[in-house]
């Protein structure tokens, strides 16, 4: 294979891999932790743009139990959009695990 070849597929990886970046910042998952009292919701980009606390789990005695449940909800929606990002560079790389990309 010629150089100049292998540089324009290079190129328009890198081109691909912008898309790809572009349409998980718009994506976005959610986890919930407590029986859905507490909702965290993460973006493409890794970005926690919405929690959301029912009444009914702030209880003034025990905020222990609802920093536990916002930190559980915080990571479950990492590792949702963390997977949700290697799917879609996966499609883009055939599956090759490229560390650096996500």
């Amino acid at each position: 294979m010629d150089m100049s070849k292998m540089m324009k597929q290079v190129q328009k990886m890198q081109s691909q891999m912008s898309e790809v970046q572009d349409e998980l910042a718009e994506k976005t998952v959610e986890a919930t932790a407590g029986g859905g009292v507490v909702k965290v919701v993460v973006n493409g980009q890794q970005e926690v743009v919405d929690i959301t606390i029912e009444p009914e789990a702030v209880d003034p005695e025990d905020v222990e139990m609802l920093e536990d449940l916002v930190l559980a909800a915080t990571n479950e929606a990492m590792r949702k959009v963390q997977d949700m990002a290697s799917k879609e560079m996966g499609k883009l790389t055939g599956g090759m695990n490229i560390p650096g990309l996500f």
